[in-house]
């Protein structure tokens, strides 16, 4: 079976300004890879559909998501901030909404058995949105919403969440900490925005704070050391990633040292948990990557490896 490839083209028509990182021509890079690899050939395209209401209100305030909807603007080319690097378009709302849909959706294929793995090819990214907070480009959580819709719609009772963005997901921990059924791990650099995940201490979180220049080899062994037994002794249903690339050496966003190779061990590893513990089912949900050209071939590498060719 295929991997399901979610995406939207409303994801396409959120911009937050001329020159702003987080920008259309991240899903254009995307593509364009995917086509130039012949990994666009392998996969099963879907569109997202709209998150509703009551699934966000599983991992946001209401008084917040009834925010971003008044907030949001609806005609003219003008911008709405909602934090200092974080605004919104005539079309960020509809992207939002499919942003956080295409996770639910990705949850529901893979618990049918009709695809095994999914990757959401949406923005705006989610990993820094709380239960009443929009930050680092992100306005819905868009893996927590995934999350969350399992552990109700499809009763799951432990669920994984893997973020090796280079930030740490600090929306996600907000959402899910002391929540036994949810397993949190993140690496990100640290010292580094958002200055957030170093002194957490909770029995379902597992931070990785590593320093600027980490390498892939050093990545590799804190890895194995802190998450992959965890993980396996807590033995997932499901595996949900936050899939960022802005620690890629080329990404001048942050400062660390990986290379697709290392994307690819990652997600490699994490296949292979899934295959001891939760009948192979991985949802990843797009995060960060900001420099186009690695942005592309760390996601064709990261959707060759959720496939399944090592």
């Amino acid at each position: 079976m295929s991997l399901a490839f979610i995406s939207h083209d409303t994801c396409k028509e959120h911009e937050m300004g001329d020159y702003h990182p987080e920008c259309p021509a991240r899903l254009h890079a995307i593509k364009d890879r995917m086509i130039a690899s012949g990994m666009e050939m392998l996969v099963t395209h879907y569109d997202a559909p709209q998150a509703s209401i009551e699934q966000l209100a599983r991992v946001h305030d209401r008084d917040y998501i009834r925010k971003i909807f008044d907030t949001a603007p609806t005609t003219g080319p003008g911008l709405a901030w909602v934090d200092g690097d974080t605004a919104m378009n005539s079309r960020t709302l509809p992207a939002a909404l499919h942003s956080a849909g295409a996770a639910i959706l990705g949850v529901d294929l893979v618990m049918s058995g009709k695809h095994p793995t999914a990757f959401c090819c949406v923005r705006p990214p989610g990993h820094h949105a709380g239960r009443s907070s929009a930050a680092g480009f992100c306005f819905f959580n868009n893996v927590a919403v995934g999350a969350a819709h399992a552990l109700e719609q499809h009763q799951l009772k432990r669920v994984a969440i893997v973020d090796f963005d280079v930030h740490h997901g600090n929306g996600t921990e907000d959402i899910f900490i002391d929540d036994p059924r949810v397993l949190f791990c993140s690496s990100f650099q640290h010292p580094f925005y958002p200055g957030t995940g170093a002194d957490t201490v909770a029995p379902n979180i597992i931070n990785l704070p590593l320093p600027r220049l980490t390498s892939g080899a050093d990545f590799r062994a804190a890895v194995e050391r802190a998450w992959l037994p965890r993980l396996d002794a807590f033995a997932p249903e499901l595996i949900l990633v936050s899939a960022g690339f802005d620690g890629h050496a080329e990404d001048d966003m942050a400062h660390f040292n990986l290379r697709e190779p290392d994307y690819a061990w990652i997600t490699r590893e994490l296949h292979k948990l899934a295959g001891r513990h939760a009948q192979e089912r991985i949802v990843s949900c797009l995060e960060g990557g900001y420099t186009l050209s690695a942005l592309g071939r760390c996601v064709s590498t990261h959707v060759d490896e959720l496939i399944g060719h090592a």
